[in-house]
């Protein structure tokens, strides 16, 4: 699946780009005066192969939830079950990535590609309405409600996934395994298990386009996560893992030194080699990251775009440019986060973030921000009218 999901993702339409700047010259507005937004049309326009191209909607978040060895290097004060708590709480509707999705009227599925604990069934459990989850250095409250109202439940990852209403979010099974090992000590990831868990990426992103998506948003969840995408954008771009390496979810400095040693120890252990990004995902990604990277590879090769959102986002799209560098084409940097890493991996791919807002909650917030802004750009190829068309004169 993997090798020829890469053989079909091509370079964007130059032809199409170039009827897409040619019409941008001819609507009733100053040439540029729209700024990014012009060659971000232009750019999906080449994706699609026509101008103008397809408005991007319905769109589709994709959370990949994974939990990691490295969390017991304490590089987080977060207890490792908060990423199964923080599931029930996408599945409730309880998260920040619900409420905008909702905003935005996107699908939400939540994929456990890697969570440590086995999370229930609807049926496991009566609906509560209410998700708990422990705070940093907190007790676990105990078990998870995962809600079981109509359209909600645990869907298989070799099944199509329904859309349905874009307020019921639901569950795929994926586990690829209970977690990652923790890269200080070991490979985090067998490279069997890094192939698995991109290819979980890919048919998510097949069911959801086939479902009818037409923008997919990168989504993630896991405690300890930025330190495996800080190794990764450290590995693809060459920096020292200080530039790559940011607080997380706010550490103090203390552990964010500590963080920083971490990622340097399990580089000098692996020696990652960027040409190999499957050996790079084993090394010192996380099942997330992999899936992430699928999720991008399998959007390229249908030739439909992706909002990435934050650093772990931009870390799985470094793997996915890696494996197809003409995969960038379908990449939309949807906002920048504070993460530093962020910025390296954005200046690598050569993207420029949509807004700028100072976000590094992850989930896909950032991205979902972004999406009316897409939306806008393809718009105005859609919409506005010509000079000619308007009556307009023109300089």
């Amino acid at each position: 699946m993997l090798e020829t999901t890469i053989a079909a993702i091509g370079p964007l339409d130059e032809a199409a780009m170039s009827t897409a700047r040619q019409l941008q010259t001819r609507l009733t507005k100053p040439a540029g005066s729209l700024g990014l937004l012009e060659e971000l049309s232009v750019r999906l326009a080449g994706l699609a192969g026509t101008c103008p191209p397809p408005l991007p909607s319905p769109a589709a978040v994709a959370i990949f939830a994974g939990d990691h060895g490295v969390h017991a290097q304490r590089v987080t004060p977060w207890p490792q079950e908060v990423t199964v708590q923080m599931v029930g709480n996408f599945l409730a509707g309880g998260a920040v990535v619900n409420a905008f999705a909702r905003q935005a009227g996107a699908t939400v599925t939540v994929v456990d590609v890697g969570v440590a604990t086995p999370l229930p069934t609807p049926d496991d459990h009566p609906p509560t309405g209410d998700a708990r989850v422990a705070a940093p250095g907190g007790v676990s409250p105990g078990r998870v409600d995962v809600p079981g109202g109509v359209g909600q439940g645990r869907v298989a990852a070799s099944g199509g996934v329904d859309h349905g209403r874009v307020d019921v979010p639901r569950l795929v099974d994926a586990n690829v395994r209970r977690g990652s090992r923790d890269m200080t000590v070991t490979a985090a990831l067998t490279r069997d298990e890094a192939r698995s868990a991109v290819e979980v990426g890919i048919r998510i992103a097949g069911e959801l386009i086939d479902g009818g998506a037409a923008l997919l948003v990168t989504g993630d969840m896991g405690i300890a996560n930025t330190t495996p995408a800080a190794a990764l954008i450290a590995a693809f771009s060459g920096v020292d893992a200080a530039e790559a390496t940011g607080r997380g979810t706010g550490v103090d400095d203390p552990t964010y030194q500590h963080k920083i040693e971490v990622v340097r120890a399990a580089l000098l252990r692996h020696t990652p080699d960027p040409t190999d990004p499957l050996g790079v995902l084993a090394a010192v990604g996380g099942l997330e990251h992999a899936a992430l990277t699928g999720l991008l590879l399998g959007a390229a090769a249908r030739r439909v775009p992706v909002l990435l959102d934050g650093v772990i986002a931009v870390s799985a799209a470094l793997a996915a440019a890696a494996f197809a560098p003409d995969a960038v084409g379908a990449m939309i940097a949807g906002h920048r986060s504070a993460e530093p890493g962020a910025t390296v991996a954005l200046r690598q791919l050569g993207l420029t973030p949509l807004i700028d807002l100072g976000l590094r909650l992850g989930e896909g917030t950032g991205a979902l921000l972004a999406l009316p802004v897409v939306t806008g750009a393809v718009r105005v190829l859609h919409e506005v009218a010509t000079f000619d068309s308007a009556g307009v004169a023109e300089k």
